[in-house]
């Protein structure tokens, strides 16, 4: 046989699958060839490995000199790179190896991989067909190799299984290094820890306190050090050591992760001191080898180190607490009565302890001399979740001077440790109090003057000074007038800091009096009371003082709401309505109930919240105030357009009945085959148009008393033309809707599709009338009903979303929350105005008569069984109007 060739001979030259699997299985069995050749030498590198770790877990290195410390770990060195010599005999097996261990690892006789590539000896045509057939055969054996895992035979090189020593060792060492004198394999490469005498006699006994804000519980230190990691402790932790024992004082070091150290004090209250006994005006000497009393020493960690007391050492991790984070929640914004709201969130390591917004003006002048500081704004934190927490807090601001100017905001969050963060700059005009009434506004406006900069208090009164000039024209009111005149007094006498403030706390209350009268007084109050309740709630009163100033908010609550229902309830409708803005005074009462009952169980935090909650509604409540000047008068002109547009559906109602009234009759007529039944019928006379184009009814009305309708008589002729002399009538309504469309594109408003439709079908029925045809006339007008119905939806939207626009905005941006589908702030409803289309008509339907019925046969069944009581017994045939 020749040797084996690289290229595919035998069976692989016309079956590659099989050449394939081979030369998989040959990769397999050389990697498994070699990794039986690396094992046995391998094995010396990892004993060594192994008695190092073992020496160095033992705590060998930290325990000997340094000069043996190190000539340990030059033999360790010198053995590994001794065990390494045995690698330079590797080789990467041939492929005569691999097939020689695929065919005996998977027994297979007469070597049919390797006959694959041999050629016969003898080359004939008969000994070639014979050896391809037998190649054909011993490929066949070859579908399941399998190369096995590595056999390195270490028993053979290790008799005596030395190879248990190591491993036992390590794993022996590994146990120990987790106790009190383990070592670390780092002791071999640094020099041995300097050996402290420690005195058994001394006790120490060491704890840190996390600041009470983190919610963590302290932590003991172990009396003999056993620590091996630092211990993780939040910044400002408190470090108190106690000792105790022996014969001197011991001296308590705090050293720094640069190496510095610091001595930690005594505290004052326990620094030893010496005692003295006295007896029988004997006084007798303490001796000297009495034991000191135990001293205490504190100090505050503030970064990484270690404690270091009695030859016993603790090392510390401080995790340092990061500045709070504080960022508006959309931009700020305005509620209805000009308070300002701001939403925010914060975030904190241990949570926000106190937030509030700085406000500075833009503009300011080094020079000038405000009468009052910069306002305070509190944001409403939740303690419940403050470490990552989000809110809305409402302030009313709109009293103090800078109201109307423009500020800059910056949110300023502060954390327990007294840390600071503060969100980005925010500018936009600090909302102010819309005043409707004029003159109320320039009072306003004379105290913003000169509380801004008391130097301009000259051109303040001279402010003051021009509203009086002609009174009888600009002040209508004599009261007025007089609170006007005693202020100019006022302001020119007020000289001291107390006497100004006073003064433009006056003008403020005559700028109230002359807008809202009792109402502005009524709210302050409301407010007063909200913020005493808000402190004490903050401060964790008393449960009687919750009480008693929850009664006080009840108090101004209800004054509050009963001065605002007064308001409203002669205000005009505005079409901004919206039933979801309904506040109803049990509402507010389960709100104060819900606020004291959660005061009371402790949870003032929620309490708080709900407060905050509540005093946001109030500031987002409509204050009803009747609007003036040229809103006003588009107000009028809109409700003008609005009730005609009523009439027109009226007539047109109207006009529709008429019609399919004597259409029925027509049909009659024509049914029964009667052509004459008179030629003078009163209808004819009645139907006759006016000069206005306008039906007379009054005929009409005073017949039907008589129980007989004027059609009745009419024959089929005269009721056709009576049909025709509806024409007019129709036209004139179609008239009407074109005028009613050209004045709301006056007042810019653009008429919805319906009213074309309408007016449409309109001239469909009038020329239907106009041939006398009855029906298709009645559908015209029934759709022209609807398409005015359409149109009239149409533009009650158009005038509602004017009517926010205009009204429901107020000078400052105030949106205002509409007149609450026709209800007052408590629920009530309100007067109407102008048509009524019966969108609010509800018909019962089937559910609702059939508990009715229920109702009435309960009571009945409650009366027949004949109550002892009369009172009782009325109360029942009241019910059921019986009596």
């Amino acid at each position: 046989m020749t040797s084996p060739s690289r290229q595919k001979k035998g069976a692989f030259a016309f079956r590659p699958s099989l050449a394939r699997l081979v030369t998989t299985k040959r990769l397999l069995a050389r990697i498994v060839l070699f990794f039986e050749q690396l094992l046995p030498p391998l094995m010396p590198v990892l004993s060594v490995i192994a008695f190092y770790l073992s020496a160095s877990w033992f705590g060998l290195f930290r325990s000997v000199p340094d000069w043996l410390r190190i000539l340990l770990l030059i033999a360790f060195a010198a053995a590994f790179l001794v065990s390494l010599l045995p690698f330079r005999t590797l080789r990467w097996p041939r492929i005569a190896e691999a097939d020689r261990m695929l065919e005996e690892r998977n027994g297979l006789p007469h070597q049919p991989v390797t006959v694959q590539e041999d050629e016969p000896a003898f080359d004939t045509p008969f000994g070639r067909a014979l050896w391809r057939e037998h190649q054909t055969r011993m490929a066949e054996k070859i579908a399941a190799l399998d190369a096995g895992l590595p056999r390195p035979d270490i028993a053979v090189h290790d008799r005596f299984a030395l190879r248990a020593i190591p491993a036992l060792l390590l794993v022996t060492a590994f146990g120990y290094s987790l106790s009190i004198n383990g070592g670390s394999i780092r002791d071999a490469l640094q020099a041995a820890p300097e050996q402290v005498v420690s005195d058994p006699a001394v006790r120490i006994d060491a704890w840190v306190t996390p600041p009470s804000y983190t919610g963590r519980a302290p932590i003991y230190l172990t009396a003999d050090g056993s620590e091996q990691a630092p211990i993780g402790i939040p910044q400002f932790s408190g470090l108190t050591v106690r000792v105790s024992g022996g014969k001197t004082a011991e001296k308590v070091v705090f050293r720094k992760a640069n190496g510095e150290a610091q001595d930690i004090a005594v505290q004052a209250d326990t620094k030893p001191q010496q005692t003295a006994a006295s007896g029988s005006g004997q006084q007798t000497a303490a001796p000297a080898s009495q034991a000191l009393v135990a001293q205490t020493h504190m100090m505050k960690l503030q970064e990484n180190g270690a404690l270091e007391v009695n030859g016993r050492r603790w090392s510390f991790d401080v995790l340092p607490d990061k500045a709070p984070e504080i960022a508006f929640d959309g931009l700020p914004k305005p509620s209805v009565n000009g308070a300002l709201e701001i939403g925010f969130t914060v975030k904190d390591d241990y949570g926000v302890q106190e937030a509030h917004a700085e406000i500075v003006p833009v503009e300011t002048d080094p020079t000038a001399t405000p009468l009052y500081p910069l306002p305070e704004y509190r944001l409403d934190v939740p303690r419940r979740n403050a470490r990552d927490a989000k809110g809305v807090t409402s302030r009313n601001l709109t009293e103090h001077p800078l109201a109307g100017k423009r500020v800059r905001i910056t949110l300023v969050a502060k954390d327990a440790a007294g840390q600071t963060g503060r969100s980005p700059p925010h500018e936009m005009v600090l909302p102010s109090r819309p005043f409707n009434e004029p003159l109320a506004a320039a009072v306003a406006e004379e105290r913003q003057v000169f509380a801004l900069d008391t130097r301009k208090m000259p051109q303040a009164i001279a402010l003051n000074e021009a509203l009086t000039i002609r009174p009888e024209e600009t002040i209508p009111k004599l009261t007025n007038y007089l609170l006007l005149e005693s202020a100019l007094t006022r302001m020119k006498l007020a000289k001291g800091e107390d006497a100004l403030k006073d003064t433009a706390q006056y003008l403020w209350e005559i700028a109230l009096g002359m807008e809202d009268g009792d109402l502005s007084l009524a709210e302050r109050k409301l407010r007063e009371a909200q913020q005493k309740l808000a402190d004490a709630l903050d401060r964790n009163a008393p449960d009687a003082e919750i009480k008693k100033l929850m009664d006080e908010l009840r108090k101004a609550m209800q004054d509050y709401m009963t001065e605002l229902a007064e308001r409203m309830q002669n205000a005009p409708m505005q079409p901004n309505q919206n039933a979801q803005n309904i506040l109803r005074q049990q509402d507010l009462e389960r709100m104060m109930d819900q606020i004291e009952n959660l005061a009371r169980s402790g949870n003032r935090d929620a309490a708080q919240q709900m407060l905050s909650e509540l005093q946001r509604m109030m500031n987002n409540l409509q204050a009803g105030r009747p609007q003036r000047g040229q809103q006003g008068q588009e107000n009028s002109e809109a409700r003008k357009q609005i009730d005609k547009l009523g009439e027109i559906l009226r007539d047109q109602q109207k006009l529709m009945e008429q019609t399919f009234r004597l259409d029925q009759q027509l049909r009659d007529r024509m049914q029964r085959g009667e052509t004459d039944m008179g030629e003078n019928d009163p209808l004819l006379d009645e139907m006759n148009p006016g000069e206005n184009g306008e039906p007379q009814d009054q005929q009409q009305g005073q017949q039907g008393k008589e129980g007989q309708q004027p059609s009745d008589q009419m024959t089929a002729e005269q009721l056709r033309e009576a049909l025709k002399q509806l024409r007019a009538q129709q036209d004139a309504l179609g008239k009407q809707l074109g005028e009613l469309q050209k004045s709301l594109g006056e007042m810019g408003m653009k008429p919805g599709p319906g009213f074309g439709q309408a007016q449409r079908e309109m001239e469909g029925a009038g020329r239907e009338l106009g041939q006398g045809r009855g029906q298709p006339a009645v559908e015209g007008q029934g759709r022209a009903l609807e398409a005015l119905r359409q149109g009239a939806r149409d533009m009650m939207n158009q005038m509602m979303q004017a009517q926010q626009g205009q009204q429901g905005q107020g000078p400052n941006g105030q949106v205002g929350q509409g007149d609450q589908n026709g209800r007052d702030p408590l629920g009530r409803p309100r007067r109407t105005q102008g048509p009524e289309f019966g969108d609010n008509v509800k018909v019962p339907d089937e559910i609702d008569v059939q508990r009715a019925r229920e109702i009435l046969d309960a009571i009945r069944e409650k009366l027949g069984n004949n109550p002892p009581q009369e009172m009782e017994r009325r109360y029942l045939e009241r019910l059921l109007d019986i009596q």
